[in-house]
C-alpha cells in the first residue's frame, strides 16, 4: 500500500539513492567503524547531487521533490548507513530555517548555493545545560551598532565540523519572545569547533560542539525579527526533524528486517532452517507488521505535509512509531541471531547501536506521546499547527495541481482528527 503514495519521480530518486548507497557508501563503512573519524567526502557528494535541496523550490535551484521524496532519500541512505542518512538529514534540517523565516534576500543568497551543494547548512539549538528544553538556553546575542555579538555553546549540532553555514538560536531577551535566530558563517572570528565526544553509533557522522566567544555577525544575518527564534527552532524540529528521524529509523528498520530474513533462511538448527521454527516465524511476522505500519505512517505524514495540510499529530506519530519499531526490531532480530548478533562482524550489531541514536533528536518518544495526548484532549495551545502555519504544496505528487484545487483539512474534535488521519490509510 505504501507504494501507492509514490510517483515515477519518487521511484527514480529511490533507485538513484539506493545505487549510490550500495556502492560508494557501503564500502567505506568498515573504515568508519574502525577509525570513528568524521566522513567529509560522502556528505559533500550528496550535497553536490542536490539532495540537501530536496525541499528547496525550483526557483532557487532546488530539487522540489518534497518531503516524501526527502523521506525516500533518507530511508535508502540509512538502510545502508544511518550515519550518512543522519548527515544528509541534518543539513536538510538546516534548510528549513531559511525557507520558513528567511528574507527574500537571504533566500536568494543562500538557497541556490545549498541546492548546488557548495554550502552545507546546520541548525544549532541544543545546549549543555538545557538539552531539549529550548526555553532553558543561555547562549546570547547582544546588539552592538550594526552587528550582534554571540556568546555561548551549542552541542549535538549535526554536521558541526563540516557545515559552513550555521543557523544558531540564542537569547536576545527574556522569556519565549526573547529567542532569536542568526545565520553564522563557519569562518566568522569568534566561532570555534568544540570536541567530538565518542558515541555509541553513527560512526562517521559529526555531531559536536560550536563555541561562540564574542562572535561578531552583521544584523543582516538575523532570521526574521528579534523574537522569532522559537519559531525557527520549533518549525525546523516539527516540520523537518520528526519526519527526518522517522525516515532514518525506517531505513535502519528495513536493514534489520532484511538481515534477519537472510539469517533465518540460511542458518540451520535441528536439521532445518531457523525460519521453520514457529517461534522464529512469529518474531518475523511481528517485525514485518511493524515495518509496514511504520512505513505507512512516515509516507502518510510526508504526503500530508507535501499537500500543505495540518499534520502535526501525524508527524509526531511517524517519529514515535518509526523510532520505537526500529529499536524493537533490533531486539527481536538479536533474539533470532542469538550470540552471533553481538559480533562486530555482523551488521546487526551496528544497526542496533545506530537505532538508539534516533530516539532523542526532535523529541523523545515520551515527548511525542505527551504532545499526542494534548492533541487528543484538545488541551489549549495544541490546536496550533506548525505544519499549517508553514504549509506549502511540494513535490511531484502535488505540484502539478492548481492552487485552487487545494483541499483544506478542517480540524475540530479529536474524533474528527482520527477520522481524517485514517482515511488515506484505508484507500485501496
Amino acid at each position: 500500500m505504501a507504494e501507492s503514495y509514490l510517483e515515477a519521480e519518487h521511484r527514480t530518486l529511490r533507485d538513484t539513492v539506493r545505487a549510490f548507497a550500495q556502492k560508494p557508501v557501503a564500502r567505506r563503512i568498515p573504515a568508519w567503524e574502525k577509525s570513528r573519524r568524521i566522513e567529509r567526502d560522502i556528505p559533500r557528494r550528496c550535497a553536490r547531487k542536490g539532495w540537501i535541496g530536496a525541499t528547496i523550490p525550483a526557483e532557487y535551484g532546488g530539487m522540489a521533490i518534497g518531503h516524501l521524496g526527502k523521506t525516500l532519500m533518507l530511508e535508502e541512505l540509512s538502510r545502508v548507513s544511518a550515519a550518512m542518512g543522519m548527515a544528509v538529514q541534518a543539513s536538510q534540517l538546516g534548510v528549513a530555517k531559511i525557507l520558513h523565516l528567511g528574507s527574500e534576500a537571504q533566500k536568494k543568497s543562500w538557497l541556490p548555493k545549498i541546492a548546488a551543494g557548495t554550502v552545507l547548512p546546520t541548525i544549532a539549538v541544543t545546549e549543555p545545560g538545557s538539552g531539549g528544553h529550548v526555553l532553558g538556553m543561555e547562549a546570547t546575542a547582544r546588539r552592538v551598532g550594526d552587528d550582534y555579538l554571540l556568546n555561548g555553546t551549542k552541542v549535538f549540532v549535526g554536521n558541526s565540523h563540516i557545515g559552513n553555514l550555521h543557523g544558531v538560536v540564542v537569547r536576545t531577551g527574556p522569556g519565549s519572545k526573547g529567542l532569536s535566530a542568526f545565520l553564522v558563517e563557519a569562518d566568522r572570528p569568534g566561532l570555534t569547533l568544540g570536541r567530538l565526544r565518542p558515541s555509541m553509533g553513527l560512526h562517521g557522522f559529526a555531531f559536536g560542539e560550536l563555541r561562540f566567544d564574542n562572535c561578531r555577525i552583521p544584523a543582516a544575518n538575523l532570521l526574521g525579527n528579534e523574537g522569532d527564534g522559537l519559531d525557527v527552532a520549533y518549525s525546523s524540529s516539527v516540520l523537518y526533524g520528526r519526519l527526518n528521524l522517522a525516515a532514518v529509523a525506517l531505513g535502519i528498520n528495513q536493514a534489520i528486517y532484511e538481515t534477519t530474513i537472510e539469517v533465518a533462511t540460511t542458518r540451520h538448527r535441528y536439521g532445518k532452517p531457523l525460519s521453520e521454527l514457529p517461534t522464529v516465524r512469529h518474531k518475523i511476522g511481528l517485525m514485518l507488521q511493524q515495518l509496514m505500519t511504520a512505513r505507512l505512517t512516515a509516507y502518510h505524514a510526508a504526503d500530508l505535509l507535501d499537500q500543505g495540510l495540518p499534520c502535526d499529530a501525524e508527524l509526531m506519530s511517524a517519529k514515535y512509531l518509526n523510532t520505537e519499531s526500529a529499536i524493537d526490531a533490533a531486539r527481536t532480530s538479536m533474539e533470532i541471531h542469538a550470540a552471533e548478533g553481538l559480533s562486530t562482524e555482523q551488521p546487526l550489531e551496528r544497526y542496533t547501536r545506530d537505532a538508539f541514536h534516533t530516539y532523542a533528536p526532535a523529541g523523545t518518544s515520551d515527548i511525542q506521546l505527551l504532545r499526542l495526548a494534548e492533541t487528543a484532549l484538545a488541551i489549549p495551545g495544541s490546536e496550533r499547527q506548525w505544519s499549517q502555519r508553514f504549509a506549502t504544496r511540494q513535490g511531484p505528487r502535488h505540484a502539478r495541481q492548481h492552487p485552487g484545487e487545494r483541499h483544506q483539512m478542517a480540524v475540530h474534535t479529536p474524533l474528527d482528527r482520527l477520522s481524517q488521519a485514517l482515511t488515506p490509510l484505508t484507500r485501496p
